[in-house]
């Protein structure tokens, strides 16, 4: 069965909020809130369509907009593919032309809200940022200056990989870097190699606990995991992880000769899957706009934020 073709935006103003929209009782799914968009008809590029549905549901023109995620979900009565772009310029002040209420909503506050169950994977995009930084405890004595660095950059997502660290040293590690973090509004995650009971935002999974997995653990926050394959990234699906790195797209320093993805298999592994996915392996800043183009959330790396 060919999916049902849709155009979502997930629209945010220069303040960073998101707008969304109450679907009418009679449609489908009706009741629950949305982000804008509507079908694509058979003569329209998804950019044409979305600019369209844009503008007749809420009076605004679309200056840009960039790939967020792709979403295939089957509900009882119909098949969709879901194409979501991420929408940040765009003129004109927002207006319900059709009747909808609309309101603008931080991306924090948008799982206070019910959504149709496809949505998820938007909301979960719509909330994360485009770099994800990987502090690495090769050099132990650069660690808490490593995550300034990386900080001093705005990165707003970090995982810990102390992976060789005594447990002690990890232990004071977080007790300096969490508070650090929280001061900047930083998301930080906790690799689940290191085993060490200490307060952190969520967990990032090695492919090999991944895989040992039945069900998402109870009461993560953010559940993240790396894959290098379809079989753990749908394994990441089903399990209701957050989000995931696909690696090694590129080459690396530290494993030049290993067979890496490209980002022709990257974009197409990507898209089997409901979920943001940001590119590892050989990335760098100058890597994001092809990450993005490619379905990815983003770029996950270890040096590109330390130089």
């Amino acid at each position: 069965m060919n999916p049902l073709q849709v155009a979502v935006g997930v629209v945010k103003n220069p303040e960073g909020r998101v707008l969304i929209s109450l679907r009418h009782a009679d449609l489908h799914q009706g009741g629950l809130w949305e982000f804008p968009g509507g079908k694509i008809e058979s003569s329209e590029t998804v950019e044409q369509a979305l600019a369209r549905e844009l503008k007749e549901e809420l009076n605004i023109t679309v200056t840009s907009a960039t790939p967020l995620i792709t979403i295939s979900h089957q509900y009882p009565d119909r098949f969709v593919q879901l194409n979501v772009f991420l929408v940040e310029q765009f003129s004109g002040e927002a207006k319900s032309l059709e009747g909808q209420p609309f309101k603008w909503v931080s991306p924090a506050e948008l799982e206070r809200y019910a959504f149709p169950a496809a949505n998820q994977p938007i909301i979960t995009a719509a909330r994360l940022p485009h770099h994800y930084a990987i502090l690495d405890d090769a050099d132990e004595a650069m660690l808490l200056s490593n995550l300034q660095k990386i900080l001093n950059r705005g990165v707003k997502l970090i995982q810990a990989r102390l992976k060789t660290l005594p447990s002690a040293d990890v232990a004071k590690f977080f007790e300096q870097a969490y508070p650090l973090c929280k001061q900047q509004q930083a998301v930080l995650l906790m690799n689940s190699a290191v085993e060490c009971s200490v307060e952190v935002d969520g967990i990032h999974l090695t492919s090999s606990h991944l895989m040992a997995l039945t069900k998402r653990p109870e009461n993560s926050k953010w559940l993240a995991a790396s894959c290098h394959n379809l079989e753990q990234l749908q394994q990441a699906q089903k399990i209701g992880v957050d989000f995931v790195v696909l690696a090694p797209v590129l080459a690396t320093q530290t494993h030049p000769g290993a067979a890496s993805l490209g980002w022709e298999q990257f974009a197409d592994l990507v898209a089997k899957v409901n979920l943001p996915v940001y590119a590892l392996g050989g990335m760098t800043e100058s890597s994001l706009t092809t990450a993005r183009q490619s379905g990815g959330q983003g770029i996950a790396a270890i040096r590109a934020f330390l130089d």
